[in-house]
């Protein structure tokens, strides 16, 4: 009984208590940081929201800081060299952290989106590893810049030039014949009508349920010159042959 009270005292000694509020701090700090990083997915209607990136960057920041204190691990009852290599367990968040990201990336025809998402999943991860070796400045100066970078690079990008890109989705009558040169010499100049061209590498013919769809990106001669894309739905449903269409922005 004596022992077991002896090792039992050893998680409550001083230099525990000390380690514990240190830890706590630290858990405390990534979980701002990743909240302020998250603001802005959540404010978007993101899948992933500040929840998402607070418990990130505070359990990767927890990983990290108790390999920094293996004297008093188990209650100071464990030998050193039996502590966690730290740039180990950084390569195991960092790679656990991949597959969390893989589930935000969504792929709907030709339009991929939610690689904003994951990139800041596993940057936020980063922010918590810097958070956990006690690297402040260096994590604050971090959270700061992407926070800043998703709320205002779009306008940068907007303000750039650029060249939006739409992908295109045509279904053509089933049960007649269709001239597929025609139509698609008719739908190429009025996409370039519109200030579009038509990228070539990017086309996919298949059939379902009988009808013949079409698929394409339409890439913008320039974002200031390309005509909106409610005009170039317009023009793309009134091809002959024309039944249905889709049309939405190529999103990355």
């Amino acid at each position: 009984m004596t022992e077991f009270l002896t090792i039992l005292k050893g998680y409550w000694s001083s230099g525990e208590v000390m380690i514990n509020v240190i830890v706590f701090m630290n858990l405390l700090g990534a979980l701002l940081l990743g909240l302020v990083v998250g603001y802005e997915r959540s404010y978007h209607g993101r899948a992933a929201g500040m929840r998402t990136y607070g418990l990130v960057c505070m359990a990767a920041a927890a990983l990290i800081v108790v390999t920094g204190y293996p004297g008093y691990w188990f209650g100071g009852g464990v030998a050193t060299y039996t502590a966690a290599d730290p740039t180990r367990v950084i390569q195991g968040i960092v790679t656990g952290i991949g597959f969390l990201c893989a589930g935000v990336i969504m792929k709907e025809g030709l339009s991929i989106s939610g690689l904003t998402t994951a990139a800041s999943i596993w940057l936020v991860s980063v922010i918590g590893i810097l958070v956990g070796v006690g690297f402040y400045a260096a994590a604050i100066l971090l959270a700061a810049l992407s926070a800043a970078s998703m709320m205002w690079g779009s306008r940068l990008e907007n303000w750039l030039p650029s060249r939006p890109a739409i992908a295109v989705v045509l279904k053509l009558e089933s049960g007649t014949s269709v001239d597929f040169a025609a139509v698609e010499h008719a739908v190429r100049g009025l996409a370039e009508g519109f200030g579009y061209e038509l990228a070539n590498g990017t086309f996919a013919l298949s059939r379902e349920a009988g009808q013949t769809i079409w698929r394409f990106v339409a890439v913008a001669v320039s974002h200031t010159r390309s005509a909106p894309l409610a005009q170039l739905a317009a023009a793309f449903g009134a091809v002959d042959n024309v039944c249905d269409l889709s049309l939405v922005h190529a999103r990355n």
